[in-house]
């Protein structure tokens, strides 16, 4: 069965596309990704393609152009097989929030796949494609990842080019990766990252070659154990095979490192207040006026002023999450809150920057859980936000330094829901990661 087959088969019960391509979008190449399928994240831009961002506001929305990470993929001879589910304008832990229905976990179809990129999880995980491009804000690659048994990269921040990716927190958004192999992931990086002119946020700094970084041995590595990181609240089965884990890494050579980041405590709050500043921002120009939904539909005559066609378009586009992003974003940048909430913030993380620097002199990369749970049941945390966010306890660092990081499928719980652990390294130096993911990764593929 092809990738597009099984994308088409088992989109009725597990809803991971919102869109599914014909084999024929794209010719054969003889690319260096020949034969590789890619499902994209319906925040990323393909022209022609309908761009969603998982919101009723963007429902008849079709793009103009590829997004640059995109682009290569397709130059490289990748073909592209649909565009994926995901909570709304990325804004999400679970895919609950997609105005589309949410997508459903393949080892479980009553748990979430996790979000905000869980209809790419999704379709990695069941072989609908060999790599799905997700993006991750706090958390929205590497916990969905984890969920659905599956390797999800962040690489560092500027590493892909995010020039046609809807923004959502602009100095936070990253574009990765999820597949089932590290090979797939390696190779794709290879060919989406570098610097691109359309981004002035984009490195220029030497891409290297990640997959002869496979072949290379951990001997001699230093492994940072972050205390911070395993604390109370982890269930006992990710405890156990994070640590299986560690000691995967402990037999390969590698020395354990106990470091300690006591900033981390303060990322949650930290990370909630300069995203949702962010978007309040970059959701501004959702307006009902240039592009996507217009209430009352092209009766410019049915409201009487500006103010409210723009108030009206956004309570009948916009989401519940959305509007409560938008909501303490605006609040927390407001005249008399801004120096109180937003720039305390900033200060905060720099010093959450400054623990991974201070830990990286004495470590070459550190190992966590990705996520303290396994899969929840779907409806469980979508009425408490605060427990949803605090599901992206051990990611949403990782944002705010920008630093890549990785989730790695090491094994499944005693339910059988897969369990991930976390690397994380300097910046630009992704190489490590795929170097130490070959040691604990555990293949997993749900039935």
């Amino acid at each position: 069965m092809t990738a597009f087959e099984t994308s088409r088969n088992r989109n009725t019960e597990l809803n991971a596309f919102l869109e599914i391509f014909g084999e024929a979008r794209y010719p054969e190449s003889t690319g260096p990704l020949a034969g590789m399928t890619v499902a994209v994240k319906d925040v990323l831009a393909l022209k022609d393609a309908r761009l969603t961002c998982g919101s009723k506001f963007l429902e008849p929305f079709h793009s103009l152009y590829t997004a640059t990470c995109v682009q290569r993929l397709i130059d490289a001879g990748a073909s592209i097989v649909g565009k994926t589910n995901m909570d709304e304008f990325a804004m999400g832990s679970s895919n609950e929030n997609s105005a589309y229905g949410p997508a459903r976990n393949p080892w479980d179809t009553t748990r979430v796949p996790g979000g905000s990129s869980g209809g790419s999880a999704v379709a990695a995980a069941i072989g609908a494609c060999n790599v799905a491009l997700g993006t991750d804000t706090g958390g929205s690659i590497r916990q969905p990842a984890a969920f659905c048994g599956v390797v999800g990269l962040k690489p560092t921040y500027g590493r892909i080019s995010r020039y046609g990716l809807t923004a959502f927190a602009s100095s936070f958004d990253t574009v990765g990766t999820f597949s089932r192999s590290l090979e797939d992931a390696a190779r794709a990086l290879e060919v989406m990252a570098g610097y691109d002119e359309h981004d002035a946020t984009s490195a220029q700094v030497p891409v290297e070659n990640y997959s002869q970084a496979l072949n290379q041995d951990v001997k001699g590595l230093r492994i940072g154990l972050p205390k911070e990181y395993f604390g109370e609240g982890i269930e006992p089965d990710v405890r156990r095979l994070v640590e299986a884990a560690r000691a995967k890494l402990q037999k390969a050579g590698c020395k354990m490192v106990e470091v300690s980041m006591p900033h981390t405590k303060y990322s949650i709050a930290d990370y909630y207040i300069l995203t949702t500043a962010e978007a309040s921002s970059n959701l501004a120009r959702f307006d009902g006026i240039r592009y996507g939904r217009r209430a009352g539909g092209e009766d410019a005559t049915r409201y009487a002023t500006l103010e409210e066609t723009y108030r009206k378009s956004r309570t009948e586009g916009f989401g519940r999450e959305v509007k409560r992003r938008i909501m303490l974003g605006t609040y927390v940048l407001s005249s008399g809150y801004y120096d109180a909430y937003y720039t305390r913030a900033q200060r905060v993380r720099r010093l959450i920057r400054e623990d991974f620097v201070r830990a990286f002199e004495r470590c070459d990369a550190l190992l966590t859980p990705t996520t303290p749970t396994t899969a929840f049941k779907l409806g469980e945390k979508i009425s408490d936000p605060l427990a949803m966010y605090l599901n992206d306890i051990f990611t949403v660092s990782a944002n705010l330094a920008g630093v890549p990081a990785i989730s790695v499928p090491v094994g499944l719980d005693s339910n059988g829901l897969p369990v991930g652990a976390q690397l994380i390294s300097r910046h630009f130096d992704e190489s490590t990661l795929f170097r130490l993911s070959k040691e604990i990764h555990v293949p997993l593929i749900p039935e």
